[in-house]
């Protein structure tokens, strides 16, 4: 079966939408997977600048270290140990300030003879220090591994007290010498950790923690993805140094905020694009149901328009041919003939007057009026159609109604459409009652039905052009969908509403407000000049 244009477009329109959500969904993924990365590229950047300060600091620190240890190891004769004191202590201060005190021990002697020393504080501290260096210090270095002359260092905690040993190993004569160089760890952190940890550029902050986490040295630094932390390489080994950029956490949350706001565009874009989508499906429904509405709308005015041009043809040509004999029945066929017209003319003046409005060309000319004589000659046009369906007009004129603001034609219009409605729809009601009443400042225009009522589902769009009850639908009972559209727009325009009060089989209520005049009423044209 081949299918029509529209209804081709229809379908491949329902097809591609889901396919352009599609691709949106695949490029906002891979968006975030972009986004993704380059946060992590961004903070990698971070960590890679922040490891090389961290290295770059423990580095200047075992340098130190090691300088000393050299210098001392240039001053120390392993064949004159007792002359440890006069060759050291002389350039202490200056080329070993961190050093304490310097041991020369005969390894090749069961006990270890203490050869040399020489300490820059003499004190009780230096006699327990050689006597841990005896009894237990010794047997934590690596001597037997250690290859002759190489500088090594032991960093450990005896007691409640942190040591840090330098020592090689010398060979004289056969016999096997050790050199020990205690460095003052108090100094280390009081004096030599300031001097070579501080920023005075303020980018980095640094914290040393001993083998247990404790802070030894700085402010505590936060750990986290910024934070970058490794031990000292070969000489305060058992203790950490943490770097961080001063900048990190502001970085961090500048990282955090691009990311979030890279996420909330791309979230932004692809819900831009689906309600985009969905407003592209709303509208295409819309105008194949706008599309349906206008078709049906001609037909309904086509069968309008055919229905009483049939009867003023078909009553024309009888009284054309003579045929009619009595004088009754030739004034019952011209009565219906003007009957028709005036509906034609009534049906034409709703399809111009709604042309006018859809154009946005619809124009009121605003006169004080007495409400009551508008009414009163809408019902006469419809008086005799009513009769002849067998309906009664009840007219309620409010008596002390002030003059109300409107344009006289225009709700005549849109009272003629109400009993229009009312006609066709409660046809057995017997009676139609068309009143007027004061409603604080405005003006209450009501048409009163007795029929079948309207249900409430299509009471929230029988106002809408083209919109048709689903009562009238199944009735099959004529009619444009443009009567009640035109009745709003309108009331509106004066300023006012319409509303409809309905039940299914009670009947149904249209309540038109109006505002009234207000400002002084325009003298009559043949007042006399006051």
């Amino acid at each position: 079966m081949r299918l029509d244009p529209t209804t081709q477009k229809r379908r491949v329109t329902y097809l591609l939408m889901p396919a352009i959500v599609a691709a949106v969904l695949v490029v906002g993924a891979f968006l975030y997977r972009a986004s993704r990365q380059i946060e992590q590229v961004r903070k990698l950047s971070v960590i890679e600048a922040t490891l090389s300060l961290a290295n770059e600091k423990a580095d200047r620190l075992d340098r130190l270290i090691i300088e000393q240890d050299n210098a001392v190891s240039s001053l120390v004769d392993v064949a004159a140990p007792q002359d440890v004191a006069q060759r050291w202590l002389p350039t202490a201060a200056r080329e070993t300030p961190t050093v304490r005190a310097v041991l020369v021990i005969d390894l090749s002697s069961r006990d270890g003879q203490v050869l040399g020393f020489a300490s820059r504080s003499p004190g009780p501290e230096d006699e327990a220090f050689r006597r841990l260096v005896v009894r237990r210090l010794r047997a934590d270095l690596e001597l037997g591994r250690a290859p002759p002359e190489e500088l090594r260092h032991l960093h450990r905690t005896y007691g409640s007290q942190s040591y840090l040993v330098s020592y090689w190993q010398r060979a004289l004569a056969g016999r096997r010498y050790l050199v020990l160089a205690w460095h003052d760890v108090p100094r280390l952190v009081h004096d030599v950790f300031p001097r070579l940890f501080a920023d005075h550029g303020g980018k980095a902050r640094v914290a040393v923690a001993d083998e247990e986490g404790r802070p030894v040295y700085g402010s505590s630094v936060r750990a986290g993805e910024l934070t970058v932390g490794r031990p000292f390489p070969t000489t305060l080994y058992g203790w950490r140094i943490s770097v961080t950029l001063t900048s990190a956490d502001e970085l961090g949350e500048r990282i955090e905020r691009r990311r979030t706001l890279e996420l909330v565009l791309v979230a932004i874009a692809c819900c831009v694009i689906i309600a985009g989508v969905g407003f592209v499906l709303v509208a295409v429904e819309q105008e194949r149901r706008l599309s349906a509405q206008k078709s049906e709308f001609v037909a309904n005015v086509s069968h309008e328009l055919k229905t009483p041009l049939s009867l003023v043809r078909m009553f024309a040509e009888l009284l054309l041919s003579g045929r009619v004999a009595s004088d009754d029945k030739r004034r019952q066929y011209l009565e219906i003939m003007l009957a028709e017209s005036e509906r034609l003319t009534a049906l034409i003046e709703n399809v111009l007057d709604f042309a006018r409005v859809d154009r946005g060309k619809a124009t009121f000319d605003f006169v004080p009026a007495d409400l009551g004589e508008v009414v009163q000659r809408a019902v006469d046009v419809y008086r005799y159609r009513a009769e002849r369906e067998g309906l009664e007009i009840e007219v309620a004129l409010a008596p002390d109604l002030p003059a109300v603001r409107l344009d006289p034609r225009a709700v005549e219009l849109c009272l003629i459409n109400l009993l229009d409605n009312a006609i066709k729809y409660a046809k057995d009601g017997g009676r139609v009652t068309v009143r007027t009443a004061r409603d604080g400042a405005q003006a209450a225009l009501s048409v009163e039905d007795r029929g079948a009522g309207i249900a409430p589902e299509d009471q929230r769009r029988i106002f809408d052009r083209f919109v048709r009850g689903r009562s009238a639908r199944d009735a099959r009972i004529r009619g444009t969908g443009i009567g009640l559209s035109l009745v709003k727009h309108i009331a509106e325009a004066h300023g006012g509403a319409v509303r409809v009060q309905s039940a299914p089989g009670e009947g149904a209520r249209f309540t038109v407000t109006l505002p009234l005049w207000r400002g002084p009423l325009p003298a009559p044209p043949d007042a006399p000049p006051g």
